[in-house]
């Protein structure tokens, strides 16, 4: 029997932070899974942005995860996957807010990760 400990984790997580639906979906979609964030969950998505309350959650969520450390850089990448299909599909809101928010978009352009092991391959190349 395969149990999925980081699904457990987030739904332990979702629980102790009282997530509303709206952001429990955005934290699916831009987990550390090593898959990106499914069509079905990004169109629910969209269509919660239509919904003020859930609106508002849901970009909380979306600039949270933009906001991520290098390690969690999978909540950065999806969290910009998921922005972008919002953008196109969700209400017109999400392209206000990203145009008043552009400074925290603009600063992904230096974000960097480095997959664990590969710094130590790296400096293996350089020292050989």
């Amino acid at each position: 029997m395969q149990v999925n400990v980081a699904g457990i984790r987030r739904n332990l997580k979702n629980f102790a932070h009282n997530y509303s639906d709206a952001q429990k979906k955005v934290r699916e979609a831009t987990s550390n899974d090593p898959w990106g964030p499914s069509s079905t969950i990004m169109a629910e998505i969209a269509d919660l942005t239509y919904n003020v309350v859930a609106f508002s959650e849901i970009m909380q969520m979306v600039w949270k995860r933009l906001n991520d450390h290098g390690r969690n850089w999978r909540h950065v990448y999806k969290a910009l996957v998921l922005l972008e299909y919002l953008i196109k599909t969700g209400s017109e809101k999400v392209g206000q807010q990203c145009k008043e928010n552009i400074f925290a978009i603009q600063t992904l352009k230096d974000f960097q990760h480095l997959e664990e092991g590969e710094f130590e391959r790296f400096v293996k190349r350089v020292m050989e």
